[in-house]
């Protein structure tokens, strides 16, 4: 897909600010690019630590929680959780948190094909029936309403921690920690359920008179959550990813260690991107299309064997959920094609045999190709559709679906994604309401890449690039720089690769710098733009290592490759255009 490139222009004196904080001025623009300005925020950013993370006492109702947790905790607690990734390790969270102070608890999880997302009557019921002392939600309880009002009916007290945004009203619980609430005074509301959570232990500890260091144990949990979970990693979520990817390497968890060595991750420096794209999906997939449970034992192992065998299903799971995905994927994409659904502002396709698990994910899939807004459906019982939608900067899908909220059963989410469920009669009312109040442009269905720098590759060095690394870790809300530069002559070019699904380039600017370069994905892409632009004969010429007329704009990442013991910087091709001589 074209994208419209913007260079950033927000100004600042970065030398000055390189020569304060020790770092290269294209490093201080990068980080004043993402919002970083203050000697307060560059301190933190750069240097933040668990020390700097606000008390958890300024988040509302946390002194009631506390109390309830403290009144009942002899009689134990029921964890009400969900199935995805940050329902997953906020339960851990609280569960190890719990068991440090003494508390017995036991974790409590819908079905997702057959209760859905959240609490429900089910669980309050079987809480009831064990005879615990409170009831305490996770990533959840934001929404459910009814069922804490069954619950309080019956005489269990309930706090709800969750990080989703307030509905019609707040649940009447014994106390609700959301920093999402309006009146809510703490000052990150971005946290994710994990993160909450982790706050919530932290002041139960402190209460306790726990170490706080004890606390710092958890931060692993909390840091998968938060990238699982693509929140924005600024902030404190920034600072909970940063520590607690430096304890992930060394975990103690048997299940952890288990993961990273079935992905053989075990030997390499852990970054979000292998959380994102590696752990995380595999403990999703257990709630997906298995079971939860099976993640929860793997986190739970006593016995390393027993974990890796355990880590070795659950990456297993995750393959023919892959799999599952690309076939939904590619269905979704024939109905769009076929239908006059893309002339359309807001998609909204129905896939009737879909896994309802996966619907989010090939919503996520649409909206990367196509830039719009997507919610993808699937057929349940009882004449209703489950949907999952996936959003774009510029539309607020939260927002726009409390709009329509009279034709939902269920409906929750933030304004980048929301789930929900509601009858199959009324979809395409949901889809004409949707689209005749979407308010959205044309120019908003181009993605825009945000260039850090105008940098010269005579300029990059291996300094540089060990520079950059401070900025880690990277992710939603604080990507990896882009920088480019315009008029490349490609000296050479060889797909490499199994699938011949990398391209393997040599360029040079025009001040006659050589560079190695590399492209992993829209190889096709390049190739056709060099097709319109210059023609067949001058393609063939690129792969022959032939002179040739082709002159592109690149962004890119710098880095270092290593090879047969030679080290070598590269750039890593995130975009190309023609440029225009002037």
């Amino acid at each position: 897909m074209k994208k419209r490139w913007m260079l950033q222009t927000k100004k600042a004196d970065f030398n000055e600010i390189a020569k304060k904080y020790g770092i290269h001025p294209v490093t201080a623009k990068c980080m004043v690019n993402r919002g970083v300005f203050s000697d307060n925020e560059i301190a933190k950013y750069l240097h933040g630590t668990t020390e700097t993370l606000s008390s958890p006492w300024l988040m509302k109702d946390m002194e009631k929680a506390i109390d309830v947790i403290l009144a009942y905790k002899d009689k134990g607690a029921a964890i009400a959780s969900d199935f995805d990734c940050d329902g997953i390790f906020s339960a851990v969270i609280l569960k190890k948190g719990f068991e440090e102070c003494g508390i017995k608890s036991r974790i409590y999880t819908p079905d997702r094909v057959a209760e859905g997302y959240g609490l429900n009557q089910r669980i309050v019921d079987e809480a009831l029936t064990e005879g615990v002392g409170f009831l305490i939600t996770c990533d959840n309880g934001i929404a459910a309403n009814a069922e804490i009002k069954y619950a309080k009916e019956k005489g269990l007290p309930v706090v709800v921690t969750d990080h989703h945004e307030v509905q019609e009203e707040v649940p009447k619980a014994d106390a609700v920690v959301d920093p999402k609430q309006e009146d809510c005074k703490y000052p990150f509301d971005g946290l994710c359920g994990a993160g909450v959570a982790f706050q919530l232990i932290g002041a139960l500890y402190e209460r306790m008179g726990v170490d706080q260091k004890k606390r710092e144990e958890l931060l692993e949990y909390a840091a998968i959550a938060t990238v699982a979970d693509v929140m924005e990693l600024r902030g404190e979520n920034r600072v909970i990813v940063k520590e607690g990817l430096k304890r992930l390497k060394s975990t103690a968890n048997h299940g952890l260690r288990a993961m990273l060595e079935v992905q053989d991750l075990q030997d390499k420096e852990m970054k979000a991107y292998h959380i994102g794209f590696v752990i995380g999906p595999c403990f999703n997939a257990a709630g997906r299309i298995d079971t939860v449970e099976k993640a929860f034992s793997l986190l739970n192992a006593k016995n390393y064997n027993d974990a890796l065998a355990l880590a070795a299903e659950l990456k297993e799971i995750n393959d023919t959920r892959k799999q599952m995905t690309e076939d939904a994927t590619k269905e979704a994409f024939e109905i769009l094609e076929n239908s006059d659904k893309m002339e359309k502002d807001v998609y909204v396709v129905l896939l009737p045999d879909c896994h309802e698990s996966l619907v989010g994910i090939v919503a996520g899939r649409i909206k990367e190709a196509y830039h719009h807004p997507v919610i993808v459906f699937t057929q349940v019982e009882d004449g209703l559709v489950k949907g999952s939608g996936r959003s774009i900067e510029s539309y607020h899908m939260f927002e726009k679906l409390m709009a329509c909220h009279d034709l939902m059963v269920r409906f929750g989410g933030h304004k980048m994604a929301a789930g929900m469920t509601l009858r199959e009669a009324d979809l395409p009312e949901l889809e004409r309401r949707l689209n005749e109040e979407a308010g959205l442009k044309e120019e908003d269905f181009h993605p825009v890449l945000d260039i850090d720098v105008a940098l010269p590759i005579s300029r990059i060095t291996e300094a540089l690039i060990a520079d950059l690394e401070k900025l880690e870790p990277f992710g939603t809300g604080n990507p990896k720089p882009v920088f480019a530069e315009q008029h490349f002559r490609i000296l050479r070019a060889i797909k490499r690769g199994k699938f011949k699904n990398v391209l393997s380039l040599k360029v040079a600017n025009q001040e006659g710098t050589v560079m190695d370069a590399i492209c992993f994905e829209r190889i096709e892409e390049l190739e056709q733009l060099i097709r319109d632009e210059w023609g067949e004969e001058e393609l063939q010429k690129v792969y022959a290592g032939k002179d040739n007329q082709v002159d592109l704009g690149l962004a890119y990442y710098p880095s270092v490759n290593e090879y047969g013991g030679f080290r070598t910087l590269q750039l890593v091709v995130t975009d190309f255009c023609r440029v225009t001589r002037g």
